[in-house]
């Protein structure tokens, strides 16, 4: 507890600076000694106080400087002269040590920490500035609490002060920023940031004393003994405390420099794994795996004992992660906002081949990454009415709510790679606002005690609950205004500290929807400035309409968000009265420019009439975001054309295009370092793994037989390891010798993943009529596919169990053997993913042309050099220019054939294998002919809009592809080839070139970087 002193520039301290003397690690001029080796070596105990002193480490730490030993006093050229004086009063039980020096950075730390080592107690101490210079006063004892009197232990002691106080050279950490504009006490803050002006070291030694020490005093463990769980938690402790370093220091440095700042607002963030990203990030991976090591463990051991955040789905949270790791890289000024899901969207598990879903506990042994921020909490509201009043000649909308929940905020740490920034994801948790009803329940109303609580908690339970109930519409519309609501309330707060007027709000804030579900940040945004703020509906506006961005990710009409309007109503009634205000003056600026065009009118309404009102929120979007972008080329031409046309026509200037991106730390670096190792010999330099366009030079070894052979090397290790995890996950033992041919993903009828399955059977048959001789030609192949289908997505559950049940009759058959084998890998998520990519030969993108908006997974695949199989959809597009398509193995129609395609689909006879492979599924040959036969009719193409995703029509053409794959994987000169120059052609991919364009294009936001 530091107290002011009479003197203005003197403050003391009234208890130990340091903890009491035990195993600690110091660096003391580059040279690292622990007080146990300290008394163990060369040491030698002289005066009244028993001091041990190292005579030994006295010579290291001198060898560079010339000591006078009559005299105390240092000079060297154009430093401040140390002076180190020792005082011992009759009246006094200490010895006052002062030490005065040149003002800098680590003199008090270090003083105190070389005291200690040489098993001095620091009792107290005063810490004064005199301009240029400090002056500290120390009082100490030796370790049995009496006076240090002994000339030659005074002498030794001078000499170690006199080295760590002299000499700057060896810090072994970095400044930190110093944060005293925003104190009204200046001598206080000067006081703090002097006791940790320093970084946390990372040498292997403090990395090993600062996991120890979580495991004693965080997990409560003993150091002796602690299993591997609880070495990883206390190792993410330990970086974690390195990330809440930089953190604040990032956060100070942004509150100094005042930026514009970004904020990504998404209901999903699929981070993954956090250790072994971290480490790779603040470039301590292998400090930590030497540390662990010593201590006796392994770190890839450790590292999957970490749970997967349970915080997305799929591509859109994968995108979100990479976006949040692309902002700190490039050190903008950056935080994400999301939801704290206690239990996820939910674990996948099959039984009998159905899948089956439950509660995803991944916060049930707590999640040491996260930092709860009980003092940050907000209440957000629902139900009640709005009643207004008039004041001052001024209309005022009071909502009362009917029930109010508390959003507690948690941070999570996000690092940068090659950066001192830290940037942030705050989640919010949902909690009652009074924690428990003991009024109720001590009546006896026991259900109406806990009710509340439940209701509350509800909200950040489950992501995307089952919206085909009524109930389930009313939920998931709770949690994108529980999101918006604490968010906002927070970037206000944020901007009011600084700011008294909201005139510099849009130079200083920019808000990207990630997708249509916080698009009701819109009107709470303007309810939060009118109603709590005071502004008039013209300044809201105008500010509302400056900060918004929206990112479309959907081609589907289908896709596009709607909400009835009476639930909107019922939930949100100020929200509701606010959106008809926008609509009506919208729909009077389109009367203006059209006339009484009512037609157009109702098209591009945001309530849309019918036997029910709902609300748009997608043209909530449009009219009120300054831009509204598309997340590949040929997704952001068909918006402009099909779903957004009549938007584009008259407001051209908002859209635009950003090609998605995945992160190439991760995505490659991180989880493919075999891989990474052999790009950074050949490129010389490792610096691709922040700017990806280097990677283009691997294009002159495509052809380099040394170069290729290591590359082979590099996957067949990959493969060996995937073919382990298959194992594993699904009890089936594959070759990896086999080609490995892949497709994950979110389960859906347009991503086709029933064209693969009928490919597969289409395969087996073949290679059943096939004589022995026949089959030596036969190139073997693992096929597997994964991806959670949604609870209520019937359809979807049911390709899973047709995967499943043509499985067990491949896996089965011993006439095939190993050259063909199938398996559906359960519970598809970013750690599994990391060891698929990698081991990936073939993947999958088969997409019916014009339904994919990007797709993401594609560039993990082809950033690892695997080849891609798929339609000219989405990114496949790009990539295909990048790549060239003669690397790829493109099939099927294109996008401006599918409409023509579809209106004649029940009419044409496609091919017959398409047929045979029906039949087969139909007869039971699978099993479960019955419950089959849905998908079958679904897509035979017998009625008009059966086979609506065209699977039928692209049947002959897969197969074509599937046959070059083939032929061209017998080849494995060519294939290599291939493989390496899809890396090489990746470089557009990377999430840093989609941020640098968001950050100039639309958000106009600038790095700032901490030095």
């Amino acid at each position: 507890m530091a107290s002011i002193r009479a003197s203005p520039e003197t403050r003391c301290l009234s208890k130990p600076l340091t903890r009491s003397s035990g195993y600690s690690a110091r660096v003391c001029h580059g040279k690292r000694l622990t007080a146990r080796k300290l008394r163990s070596r060369d040491s030698t105990f002289s005066g009244t106080g028993s001091l041990p002193v190292n005579r030994s480490r006295i010579q290291r730490l001198t060898v560079s400087r010339t000591i006078k030993a009559e005299s105390t006093e240092i000079s060297t050229t154009g430093e401040i002269p140390i002076d180190i004086s020792f005082v011992s009063h009759k009246e006094s039980e200490y010895t006052e040590i002062t030490v005065k020096a040149g003002n800098r950075p680590g003199v008090l730390s270090a003083v105190t920490s070389t005291l200690k080592d040489l098993g001095i107690m620091v009792e107290r101490a005063e810490v004064m500035t005199e301009g240029e210079l400090v002056c500290d006063k120390f009082y100490v004892t030796d370790k049995d609490g009496r006076q240090i009197k002994d000339t030659e232990d005074i002498s030794y002691i001078t000499v170690c002060l006199e080295t760590v106080v002299g000499d700057p050279s060896g810090r072994s950490s970095t400044l930190r920023v110093r944060s005293t504009s925003f104190s009204p006490d200046k001598e206080r803050s000067e006081f703090l940031y002097n006791l940790m002006d320093k970084s946390i070291k990372n040498d292997v030694l403090s990395i090993q004393e600062s996991i120890v020490n979580h495991v004693e005093y965080t997990i409560a463990r003993s150091r002796y003994s602690f299993d591997d769980f609880e070495a990883y938690q206390a190792t993410a402790y330990s970086v974690r405390d390195r990330l809440i370093e930089s953190w604040n220091d990032t956060q100070t440095f942004f509150r100094q420099k005042d930026p514009k700042r970004v904020y990504y607002l998404s209901m999903e963030f699929l981070t993954g794994r956090t250790l072994l990203n971290s480490l790779y990030n603040l470039g301590v991976k292998d400090a930590y795996n030497r540390a662990l090591t010593e201590l006796g463990y392994d770190l890839e051991a450790l590292v999957i004992k970490e749970r997967d955040a349970a915080l997305g789905n799929g591509g859109l949270g994968r995108l979100a992660a990479c976006f949040l790791d692309s902002m700190a890289t490039l050190s903008l000024p950056a935080w994400g906002y999301g939801i704290r899901y206690q239990y996820g969207m939910f674990r996948q598990s099959m039984s009998d081949g159905f899948q089956r879903e439950a509660p995803d506990y991944w916060l049930t042994f707590g999640n040491p990454w996260e930092i709860i921020r009980p003092n940050v909490t907000y209440p957000v509201k629902f139900y009640g009415h709005v009643s207004v009043q008039e004041k001052d000649g001024k209309t005022e909308f009071k909502w009362v709510p009917g029930e109010q929940v508390e959003a507690v905020a948690y941070d999570n740490p996000i690092p940068g790679w090659n950066t001192n920034n830290v940037n942030n994801l705050r989640l919010w948790s949902a909690k009652p606002m009074r924690e428990f009803d003991l009024e109720s329940f001590h009546t006896g109303d026991y259900v109406s005690a806990i009710l509340s609580k439940q209701r509350a908690e509800t909200l950040s339970a489950v992501l995307y609950p089952d919206d085909r109930t009524y109930q389930g519409k009313e939920l998931r519309l709770k949690q994108q205004h529980f999101l918006v609501s604490a968010t906002l309330q927070d970037i206000l707060r944020r901007y009011k500290r600084d700011h008294t007027t909201f005139d510099e709000f849009p130079n200083k804030v920019a808000l990207q929807l990630n997708d249509t579900h916080p698009v009701i940040g819109i009107p709470e945004l303007m309810r939060l400035l009118i109603d709590e703020q005071g502004l008039g509906w013209t300044d809201s506006w105008d500010i509302t309409t400056k900060v918004y961005a929206f990112t479309n990710h959907t081609v589907l009409p289908e896709a596009l968000e709607k909400w009835p309007v009476d639930l909107v109503e019922k939930l949100l009634p100020r929200h509701m009265q606010i959106i008809y205000d926008i609509n009506w003056r919208f729909l009077q600026e389109l009367r203006g420019r059209f006339g009484e065009d009512y037609a157009r009118m109702a098209r591009m309404s945001i309530i849309e009439e019918g036997d029910y009102k709902t609300v748009r929120m997608a043209h909530l979007a449009l009219v009120c975001c300054h831009t509204v972008n598309g997340v590949a080329a040929i997704h952001s031409e068909l918006i402009k054309t099909t779903i957004f046309k009549e938007f584009y026509d008259i407001m051209p200037q908002k859209f635009q295009n950003k090609t998605n991106g995945v992160t190439q730390r991760r995505w490659l670096s991180f989880c493919n370092p075999r891989l990474g190792e052999i790009i950074t010999e050949a490129l010389g330099t490792d610096a691709w793994i922040g700017q990806l366009d280097l990677i283009s030079g691997l294009r002159e070894f495509a052809d380099d037989e040394e170069f290729q052979a290591k590359w082979r090397a590099a996957k067949q290790a990959n493969k060996k390891r995937l073919a382990t995890t298959i194992h594993q996950l699904c009890g089936v033992e594959v070759s990896p010798n086999a080609l490995f041919d892949i497709q994950v993903k979110r389960i859906h009828e347009y991503k086709r993943q029933l064209l693969n399955v009928l490919g597969v059977i289409y395969r087996y048959k073949t290679i059943k009529a096939m004589t022995a001789e026949e089959k030596k030609a036969v190139v073997p192949r693992v096929v597997a596919i994964g991806g959670k289908a949604a609870p209520g997505y019937e359809m979807a559950k049911g390709i899973i169990k047709l995967v499943n049940a043509v499985s067990d009759v491949v896996n089965a058959d011993p006439e095939v053997g190993d050259l063909l084998k199938m398996v559906f890998l359960p519970d598809y998520n970013v750690s599994l993913a990391e060891v698929v990519v990698p081991g990936s030969d073939l993947s999958q993108h088969i997409s019916t042309a014009g339904t994919e908006a990007s797709g993401t997974s594609n560039m993990k695949f082809a950033m690892n050099g695997c080849l891609i199989l798929g339609t000219m959809d989405g990114a496949n597009v790009e990539l295909a220019e990048e790549i060239g398509e003669q690397n790829m193995f493109i099939f099927g129609l294109t996008a401006d054939k599918v409409p023509s395609q579809r209106a004649i689909r029940h009419t044409q006879r496609v091919d017959e294998r398409f047929y045979e492979v029906l039949d087969m599924i139909s007869s039971g040959y699978f099993g479960w002919a019955d419950f089959f036969t849905p998908i079958v009719d679904a897509i035979s193409g017998v009625q008009q809009g059966s086979d609506y995703y065209l699977l039928g029509s692209d049947f002959e053409e897969y197969l074509d592809a599937q046959e070059r794959v083939d032929e061209i994987y017998k080849q494995q000169e060519i294939w290599t080839r291939m493989s390496i120059l899809s890396t090489a052609g990746t470089a557009k991919f990377s999430s840093d070139r989609t941020i640098k364009e968001y950050a100039a294009e639309i958000w106009d936001v600038k790095p700032c970087k901490m030095e």
